[in-house]
């Protein structure tokens, strides 16, 4: 049984014989120490918990907590006489903190429910046989076997079978996807289809299901200013208001002589002061804020990072596989009639680079070009290749402006790789990149919101210029290695206003620098990518730029909420301070200030664990791709 279900039943127990004991105590007239009895057994079935932690933490030094000013201020009240208001104070408080419960679990459940991905077993094949084993015990090259309707326990490559993966408690993405025998599979997605035998590629502790726990696992780690705010602002709130009760009660009792009336007061103003509502409401603010963003498939690694999402007015993008889809191919070859011979030589210049638009012209070519050339890389201008006095070279526009050979240069949204032999131009293969059709929506949500838009790029100016011009991005920088997109970054976040942010969203591969220097570090479709989910403060779990508007939505919400939540409990808790000071108010409204506002307070931060942004108002419409 559930810690909430044994406080449920022990607050409906109390409720029942607190109940007979006033039915008792209005109809029968009981002598004083009969009325003691009746009513403090009622009242230490329900708090004697409270009682307990309250004489454990002044033992342990934390003296002015919640459970020190509940105690302190029900067995005041028990001293003077009031048994039925004692009891029903520290019902009521209990229920109070039942709800509390019962909120922090439910948000804190819309973020573990991703812990449900983690596998129990692993089916792996040892001398020809089959062996349940815990999926830690798996080294790297055996072989595993994952029949329909298992978990896929550790990263890997498919060997044999075919089926579809639900890949849904990954990427937030229902359509299966498909994998064939050199496939590459995660750990974590359950196979839909038939028996699939993987040979793995990472240990358990290095996989992609154990990276997304441990990130799921230390979502709160880092403290918003607010929560810190709040968490300062109770250590010296509390011993304060303990001082003015003292006050209230000794000076003018020492005035007037009226000792129980000051103490009853004094009492009052004790159980008004409990700041319970906002040292449990804030902080659940931002988790419920945190378990939304999960559900949606955003993975925020603080409130810290939540609190700078909503202060985000500068978003930086990475281009290449964030704003396009980071997939180079040959667009066409010209002159057209010299398509191979083209092809051939630019193969037998770029066949050993593993740079992406290298590899879209080896896909174009085949295997029809020689490969005994002697290569010489220029940076930042392409290959210059050489044998027996031949010379060819293979790059851009400067490459051949710089050997001197006559060309008339092409201007399109494409990369142009030229091609020249012994200094006479050959032709031309325009390679592109797709840009994503969210992209320009995305840009425009985001302008619209009031931010900064920018995009860097290695392109070289022309190509970046004409993709920024479609996207709609308010500034661009092109040619840029990986320490020039620091500095970029640093030169933005130098003109950044004092109490805004600057976002950086990358791929998650090559953009660990950035990411790390950002305020905020978004990584895109990183599952699988380790430097993305250690350099990165939000990794969003599926391939899709409109989760970034969607979390923004999340974040503004969040911090309204807390605010809210701040102005309100101070507002009400001050009034009724006042007013139990001067005597107005007595001890049943002193506990709504106190149970009351905690209680409405956490309603409030409920509503955080409410967002669906990405289901409602996104439409998945980048395709998923095959795992081959």
């Amino acid at each position: 049984m559930s810690a909430n279900k044994k406080m449920l039943i022990r607050i409906l127990v109390s409720a029942l014989l607190y109940a007979a004991v006033l039915a008792v105590y209005f109809t029968v007239e009981l002598p004083v120490y009969a009325q003691i009895l009746l009513f403090a057994a009622v009242y230490l079935v329900i708090g004697y918990d409270v009682l307990f932690r309250a004489v454990r933490n002044i033992a342990h030094g934390q003296v002015f907590d919640e459970n020190f000013l509940m105690s302190v201020a029900t067995l005041g009240a028990f001293v003077i006489g009031e048994y039925p208001e004692t009891v029903a104070v520290m019902l009521f408080y209990q229920v109070g903190e039942l709800f509390q419960s019962y909120a922090v679990g439910k948000s804190r459940n819309s973020i573990s429910e991703l812990m449900e991905i983690r596998p129990d077993k692993a089916n792996v094949l040892r001398n020809g046989e089959e062996t349940e084993v815990s999926p830690e015990e798996v080294e790297i090259g055996e072989i595993i076997v994952v029949k329909p309707g298992e978990r896929v326990p550790l990263d890997g490559r498919v060997v044999e079978g075919e089926s579809y993966l639900d890949t849904s408690a990954l990427t937030g993405e229902s359509v299966p996807r498909a994998c064939r025998p050199g496939g590459e599979v995660l750990s974590g997605c359950i196979n839909t289809g038939g028996v699939l035998k993987i040979r793995c590629e990472k240990a358990f502790y290095d996989s992609t299901v154990s990276k997304i726990l441990d990130l799921v696992e230390n979502v709160s780690g880092k403290k918003a200013k607010a929560e810190n705010f709040i968490t300062k602002f109770a250590k010296y709130y509390t011993p304060v208001v303990v001082g003015l009760a003292v006050l209230l009660f000794l000076v003018p009792s020492l005035i007037t002589g009226e000792w129980a009336e000051w103490g009853s007061r004094a009492l009052n103003f004790l159980v008004v002061s409990c700041p319970c509502a906002l040292v449990i409401s804030v902080p659940m603010s931002f988790f419920g804020g945190l378990g939304g963003a999960s559900k949606n498939g955003v993975l925020v690694k603080g409130s810290a990072y939540l609190e700078k999402l909503n202060a985000a007015d500068t978003f930086v993008f990475d281009k290449t596989g964030t704003l396009t889809e980071g997939k180079f191919a040959v667009k066409g070859v010209y002159p057209a009639e010299k398509e191979g011979e083209i092809l051939a030589l630019a193969a037998a210049c770029e066949w050993q680079s593993t740079h992406p638009i290298a590899l879209s012209v080896m896909q174009k070519c085949g295997g029809n070009f020689e490969k005994d050339y002697h290569i010489r890389e220029i940076a930042g201008r392409g290959i210059v290749a050489e044998k027996n006095g031949e010379k060819l070279l293979c790059g851009n526009a400067r490459l051949l402006f710089d050997e001197g050979v006559n060309f008339e240069e092409i201007t399109n949204e494409n990369t142009i790789v030229y091609v020249a032999r012994n200094g006479e131009y050959i032709g031309r293969i325009e390679i592109g990149d797709t840009i994503k059709e969210e992209a320009k929506e995305v840009i425009a949500a985001l302008k619209a919101s009031g931010a900064k838009t920018v995009m860097l790029t290695g392109d070289n100016n022309r190509v970046a210029k004409i993709a920024a011009e479609k996207i709609g991005v308010d500034e661009y920088r092109a040619q840029l290695l990986p320490g020039d997109k620091v500095a970029a970054v640093e030169e933005l976040l130098s003109a950044e206003k004092k109490g805004r942010a600057l976002a950086f969203v990358g791929d998650g591969i090559n953009d660990a620098p950035v990411l790390l220097r950002a305020d905020i570090g978004i990584s895109m479709g990183a599952i699988g990518s380790d430097s993305a989910i250690e350099a990165s403060d939000i990794v969003l779990m599926h391939d899709d730029l409109r989760s970034i508007p969607a979390a923004k939505k999340i974040a503004k919400k969040t911090m309204r909420v807390v605010f809210e939540n701040i102005v309100f409990a101070l507002g009400v808790k001050a009034v009724i301070l006042v007013l139990s000071a001067l005597g107005v108010t007595g001890l049943w409204l002193a506990v709504f200030a106190d149970v009351g506002v905690a209680v409405l307070a956490v309603l409030n931060a409920m509503r955080t664990m409410l967002f669906r942004e990405t289901q409602k108002n996104l439409k998945k419409t980048v395709p998923l791709k095959e795992t081959a």
